[in-house]
């Protein structure tokens, strides 16, 4: 008499434990390539920073305004209802927007005085030629980046460059670092003239309301302001800079101790 035959659906340990192995390779490559395409990504963004950086000290020998730019961008934008994943994403972003400049001449970049027009058009070639330099990349940092380096010298009026844009057509990102990048640049000695103080330059900005700004990202740094003069005081005070802008970690929790976060007290735009 004959065995049975063995049922084709009869439990296989053997081959299941080879599945077991093959899933778990499977899994370790996927986590050990995501690992590789992240320290990319880092790469990317710490040399991007480092000739954003380059192109401060041309302009800032401290270097600090693009840290501080990415601290004040991110606490405002917390405070205007973003969420904390844009924010820290606009932490890393923020100090990028002038990497442009790397490539306008020192005779105009540095000139102690008016420009003439021809110079002023040299000088307004920097949106663009920064969002050239970030927008080859297609990751969503770089493209937020790139954004920001074309729009952030547009105007709420439409008189702004490169592109002319008004109201909301100009990103979110642009109008948020225009603010700050406005905010930090008049409070800082610069090599045609001396720093402006907390109260004139909130006065200033109070007067560019729905002309250069959104108004209701000035309404909500002036509601602010007192708190993000302090936050511009601790980036020094408190040693933050290159490393705590591209961690991946808040800002508000791995920055300054004024950095704190908070529910926000003003209406999104």
């Amino acid at each position: 008499m004959m065995p049975p035959a063995v049922e084709a659906t009869q439990f296989d340990r053997a081959a299941a434990d080879q599945m077991t192995k093959i899933i778990s390779d499977l899994s370790r490559m996927y986590h050990e390539r995501n690992e590789a395409l992240q320290e990319v990504a880092r790469a990317h963004h710490e040399a991007l920073l480092l000739l954003a950086m380059a192109a401060e000290y041309r302009d800032d020998d401290t270097g600090l305004h693009i840290v501080r730019i990415g601290f004040l961008a991110e606490a405002l934008a917390l405070r205007m209802g973003q969420s904390r994943h844009y924010a820290e994403l606009l932490r890393k972003a923020a100090p990028m927007h002038d990497i442009g400049k790397i490539g306008i001449p020192d005779c105009v970049l540095k000139k102690p005085g008016p420009l003439t027009p021809a110079e002023r058009q040299v000088m307004d070639r920097h949106p663009v030629i920064g969002a050239d330099i970030l927008g080859k990349s297609r990751t969503p940092l770089f493209q937020l980046a790139a954004e920001i380096a074309l729009t952030h010298h547009e105007r709420w009026d439409g008189t702004g460059y490169p592109n002319r844009l008004s109201g909301e057509d100009i990103p979110l990102s642009g109008r948020l670092v225009s603010v700050v990048d406005f905010y930090d640049a008049l409070t800082m000695d610069r090599i045609y003239r001396q720093a402006y103080d907390h109260g004139k330059v909130m006065d200033m900005l109070s007067r560019q309301s729905g002309k250069a700004f959104d108004p209701a990202i000035v309404d909500c740094f002036i509601h602010h302001g007192d708190e993000l003069h302090a936050m511009r005081l601790a980036v020094k005070d408190n040693g933050a800079g290159f490393t705590q802008l591209i961690q991946n970690q808040s800002g508000s929790q791995q920055g300054p101790p004024h950095f704190q976060g908070g529910n926000a007290a003003c209406p999104p735009p």
